[in-house]
């Protein structure tokens, strides 16, 4: 899918760069063919799906 050389680095990496983002919408593909979501959670190129991680609102710091 990348044409990139050296070719991208596979998405169990974790070191794929964005090619297109859509913030409105809330997601970016990535050059290894993942779509990674603004709430954490993933849609990888072999069509696994990663869900959310979120924080829990506990170990959030508030703002003064």
């Amino acid at each position: 899918m990348c044409s990139y050389q050296p070719s991208c680095p596979s998405s169990d990496s974790r070191a794929a760069h964005v090619v297109a983002a859509q913030p409105e919408q809330g997601w970016s593909l990535l050059c290894d063919g993942a779509i990674v979501f603004d709430d954490s959670g993933e849609l990888l190129p072999d069509g696994r799906v990663v869900a959310p991680h979120r924080v829990p609102a506990e170990r959030l710091a508030m703002a003064a």
